[in-house]
């Protein structure tokens, strides 16, 4: 209910108690499921459920490998995150026939993500650069940044004080700069977790 000058007021439908399906669709099973159950699930559990429909599963799959696999099925488009609503349009750019030569944009879709989740978001990302397809990634998290092919890095500082082009270049390069806190701080990444300078992922393809 629109609420004009406040907040909308959600109001539990008295004829299917929130479910949103009538008593005859909430008759019909699958595997002792009806759609009130199914849509409660998270994709997880919706992937064990469907193991014989390949259509479905695959869908499922790619969302739990961008770190999705909490989402319940039935969960509103109006509750999720940015980062979330991000890697899901991910994972329906990468479910469709594709012909590449397309430019996708995200705004920080690290946020709130397990390093592990990172790595799998890395991998998907991948798959869009080696179907002919350029991702530009506007991010912070160093694991993304190391693994750019291109950095272009605005500052010095925020606000009025930022804004400018202060480096482009490798992320090998950028560890190199005196002015670009960025490479600062990606040198004493490398320093601290021990990892190399060489890349070995792809993920902003220069055009």
């Amino acid at each position: 209910m629109e609420m004009y000058f406040f907040e909308n007021l959600y109001i539990k439908c008295e004829k299917c108690g929130g479910k949103r399906y009538k008593p005859e669709a909430s008759r019909i099973r699958y595997k002792g499921k009806n759609i009130n159950d199914i849509l409660d699930m998270t994709v997880e559990e919706a992937y064990s459920l469907f193991e014989d429909r390949p259509p479905i599963r695959s869908k499922l799959r790619l969302m739990m490998d961008t770190g999705l696999g909490y989402l319940r099925l039935g969960q509103s488009a109006t509750t999720l995150s940015g980062g979330e609503a991000q890697r899901l349009k991910i994972c329906a750019e990468i479910g469709t026939a594709s012909t590449g030569n397309h430019l996708y944009i995200l705004d920080e879709p690290t946020v709130g993500l397990h390093f592990v989740d990172v790595q799998a978001l890395l991998d998907i990302l991948n798959r869009l650069v080696e179907a002919g397809n350029t991702v530009l990634v506007i991010e912070h998290n160093p694991d993304i940044i190391r693994a750019a092919d291109w950095i272009v890095d605005l500052g010095p500082e925020g606000g009025d004080s930022g804004g400018r082009i202060i480096f482009e270049g490798t992320p090998d390069d950028i560890v190199r700069s005196k002015v670009s806190y960025t490479g600062l701080y990606l040198k004493n990444y490398y320093a601290h977790s021990g990892l190399k300078k060489e890349r070995n992922l792809r993920i902003l393809k220069k055009t």
